[in-house]
């Protein structure tokens, strides 16, 4: 049986209770532009610098959102003084490097996910964080968003019984330029890296470590991964078929499925959405969620940003929603699957 509603959210909004920290940008692309709008419009954080090997295209990004220092170089930014915490929004190969740079500073650092392009290099970063005692987190943006809260209570309160089934896929149709960043294996290229990892800590969230990778799927002619599936195998006779390209766009769609209920993102599943939830009679009345903040597409990007102040006001030294070591764990499935891909 249902419950007669569904739980509240656990929101991090400015105002209750997170310090307001002094943010530095690194890379100033696409997804930079949408965190530093997201920020400025929804948070009490702000962003007072931001770098580029390009000293105009810096300039040009700070005068767009008001950012007051344009740097030309990431040691000036992760060794300003002004800054407290590091968003990197480079090219995922690239993540480690600086992620190292603005740790040895002193710095805490939020990584575009994924945060590395390997669980070993993750490890590394991983390390280095604890041992400065500073906080790094993944940019996972959809652990922090409002509907994932919900999702949480209702599998930590038993509402779906015994959860069997994680379906979710994840396509884009990226041009076939082999120039682009997802076309070029020496930046962290391919499905898997950029859009699978959202399916896989689905996944990873729901049902923990697989204990059995399989992965078909094939790959595109500059040598990255252009579609596959990945079916995870689970403790508790539970398992996971998880699907991501860069050929077509698929519905984005996930299912969590349970012996007593089953919850039902709509797509966009990894961003700001609603979900419905459906007890095992197929035509009994469905508890159906949306999101009462109103917080679209990529202003939902402020929810990780608040979250990590307010870890950083708590004194944590990681997102106890999206551990480090989860983290890693995450890329070391993805590391198997682009493996068998590969040999494939």
């Amino acid at each position: 049986m249902l419950p007669s509603h569904l739980p509240d959210p656990d929101l991090y909004l400015s105002g209750t209770g997170e310090p307001s920290l002094r943010w530095g940008i690194v890379g100033p692309g696409w997804i930079a532009g949408e965190f530093a709008k997201a920020l400025r419009a929804h948070t009490a954080q702000r962003v007072v610098a931001v770098s580029s090997r390009s000293a105009d295209r810096a300039a040009s990004f700070a005068a767009e959102h008001g950012i007051e220092l344009a740097l030309d170089s990431t040691e000036q930014l992760v060794t300003h003084p002004e800054v407290d915490v590091v968003y990197i929004a480079t090219p995922q190969s690239e993540h480690l490097s600086i992620g190292l740079a603005a740790i040895a500073a002193g710095k805490h650092v939020l990584i575009e996910k994924p945060i590395t392009v390997s669980a070993a290099e993750a490890r590394t970063l991983a390390d280095a964080a604890r041992a400065a005692g500073v906080l790094a987190m993944e940019a996972m943006w959809s652990r922090y968003l409002p509907q994932t809260s919900v999702i949480r209570k209702l599998l930590a309160d038993g509402v779906l019984g015994e959860v069997r089934v994680v379906l979710a896929d994840h396509g884009q149709a990226i041009t076939a330029d082999p120039q682009h960043r997802l076309y070029r294996p020496e930046l962290g290229g391919g499905a898997l890296l950029d859009l699978g990892i959202y399916p896989v800590q689905l996944s990873s969230m729901v049902l923990g470590d697989p204990t059995r990778v399989v992965a078909v799927g094939g790959m595109t002619k500059t040598g990255v991964d252009a579609y596959s599936t990945l079916v995870l195998t689970h403790e508790g006779d539970a398992q996971s078929t998880l699907y991501s390209s860069i050929l077509a766009r698929t519905s984005m769609t996930a299912v969590i499925a349970g012996s007593a209920a089953t919850i039902s993102i709509d797509g966009g599943f990894y961003t700001p959405t609603s979900f419905t939830l459906a007890d095992t009679n197929p035509f009994a009345p469905v508890l159906t969620w949306s999101d009462p903040t109103d917080l679209k597409l990529f202003a939902g990007l402020s929810w990780e940003a608040t979250a990590l102040a307010r870890f950083v006001g708590e004194g944590r030294t990681e997102s106890p929603v999206h551990t480090l070591d989860e983290t890693v764990s995450i890329l070391d499935t993805i590391d198997q699957a682009r493996a068998q891909l590969a040999a494939s």
